[in-house]
């Protein structure tokens, strides 16, 4: 709206006192006139925008239930697992999982889109700053993003699992993805091959070691903690061995990142190092040394030896969030601190009460799990539980076991490697149980993932697992067999 220095005719009252311009419109208005198609702009706003706006918002808050929409897929799923034996029941699990990661994204995407947008509906709301053209323009805006909210929750979209009475096409299994060209905005459950699939999910591969206990480079022996590289490269801590190993995505061989000389506590050196990570931003490994109750800082590039960042500690596990804070888990201390990098004290944020089974107490925590949102996820190792302490949070809560020691599902034993995907959903490595335990949120029991069978060299088998990795936006689960 501008104010007219030209004297013209009211569009409304045709009277020769028309002092305001509508910049939208382009007509006149005297006073009185201006004031009246102000307030029916308004109504306008408030009626075509506003409260599109809000519908739309609604229907995107809806799909943080993952069960709310696409309820019909998740049943036929269901009936699909009940007609199949123990093989694909894991598949059946896995189509659940990238399922309600699919609508998860969606719901990311289509809000992320609307942030602009309701951003400058509150601005021009606030400010009254708003004509036909706006109006025009963020009611296609709100359209098109209606319109993809309503394609991705239409019942009619292709649906595809493969049911047959009592007979399984083996030659063929279900997954979930988006649809052709728009991954993002639509469920699609389809037919996967089988050979490429069931090998995966069901026996898994040896990604490191496999040659039986030494010291060679293509051995492990006792290895712990791992991370996984953006080319799916694998650094290990070789425990006993004293050093840690890269093993490239199909390699038969690993070779040693770290000096390699005998067990020891000189800068070079290391003694049983439980847990390793990569610091990007520095460009080098944070190493859990163990039994020499420090953690290191070791150069990627031509490392030859190893900077003490924190001294005084039997860390086992550690971990990196997004803001560049490292966890500690102090073993001996039954407490997980946080330190900025450079700093050597640290902030308790999990624990630090003695040793104990309340709630705001661990005993002998292993490893440490950061999510998105800063909560901290530990296994509590001796009282065969894994806690979530929310950030700032005095004490914890159970997300896996809590049960006391056992087999069933319900409980764990000796639990240590933990990763939690976006859904809050919790893989453990159950050590003595021989078998990664997966754990949706909010659920009293869990569910066996890997392994499970009696302890044993096969490829559908565990010997006492002690961690797991998830890279991000992909199901990678790495084993690491523990021997004793």
């Amino acid at each position: 709206m501008e104010t007219s220095t030209d004297s013209s005719l009211c569009s409304t009252c045709n009277k020769h006192s028309a002092k305001y311009c509508c910049t939208g419109c382009k007509n006149y208005f005297c006073p009185k006139d201006f004031r009246q198609h102000e307030q029916q702009l308004a109504i306008k706003f408030e009626d075509e925008i506003v409260r599109s706006h809000d519908e739309l918002l609604d229907q995107i808050q809806k799909l943080e239930k993952s069960n709310h929409i696409s309820l019909d897929i998740f049943n036929r799923i269901e009936q699909w697992k009940k007609t199949t034996i123990s093989k694909v029941e894991k598949a059946a699990e896995k189509a659940y999982q990238e399922l309600s990661e699919l609508i998860d994204k969606q719901r990311i995407a289509i809000t992320k889109q609307l942030e602009p947008i309701t951003q400058e509906i509150r601005s021009r709301r606030e400010d009254e700053n708003f004509v036909e053209n706006d109006i025009d323009r963020l009611r296609r805006k709100i359209n098109a993003l209606d319109q993809t909210l309503k394609q991705f929750v239409q019942n009619d979209i292709p649906k595809s699992i493969i049911i047959n009475r009592d007979q399984i096409n083996w030659n063929q299994l279900i997954y979930i993805r988006g649809m052709k060209g728009e991954q993002q905005n639509s469920s699609l459950v389809r037919t996967a091959n089988l050979n490429s699939f069931l090998t995966r999910i069901h026996n898994s591969v040896i990604v490191a070691g496999g040659s039986g206990e030494g010291n060679t480079m293509n051995q492990l022996k006792k290895p712990w903690g791992l991370c996984v590289d953006d080319d799916h490269t694998v650094y290990i801590a070789d425990c006993s061995n004293h050093r840690i190993m890269e093993w490239k995505h199909g390699a038969m061989v690993g070779t040693v990142i770290t000096d390699g000389n005998e067990q020891g506590n000189r800068p070079k050196q290391l003694n049983g190092p439980r847990d390793v990570t990569i610091d990007k931003e520095r460009n080098s490994f944070i190493i859990c040394d163990y039994d020499n109750e420090r953690v290191i800082r070791w150069p990627r590039q031509k490392g030859a030896n190893g900077e003490t960042i924190i001294a005084n500690v039997r860390c086992h596990g550690l971990t990196m969030d997004d803001r560049g804070f490292l966890y500690v888990v102090d073993e001996n201390n039954h407490e997980v601190r946080r330190y900025r990098m450079g700093e050597n004290q640290g902030t308790v944020i999990a624990g630090g009460n003695g040793q104990g089974n309340d709630f705001n107490q661990l005993f002998n925590p292993t490893y440490v799990f950061v999510d998105r949102d800063h909560s901290v996820f530990v296994s509590d190792t001796n009282n065969h539980r894994v806690m979530k302490w929310k950030e700032g949070a005095k004490q914890g809560i159970v997300v896996a076991g809590g049960q006391g020691q056992g087999s069933s599902l319900k409980q764990l034993s000796y639990p240590y490697g933990i990763v939690v995907d976006q859904l809050g959903t919790v893989y453990v490595a159950d050590c003595l149980n021989n078998r990664i335990m997966r754990w949706f949120e909010g659920s009293t029991q869990g569910s066996v993932f890997v392994g499970g069978n009696v302890a044993g060299t096969q490829l559908n088998e565990l010997s006492g697992p002690v961690d797991t990795v998830r890279k991000e936006f992909e199901s990678f689960i790495a084993k690491v067999k523990y021997v004793y």
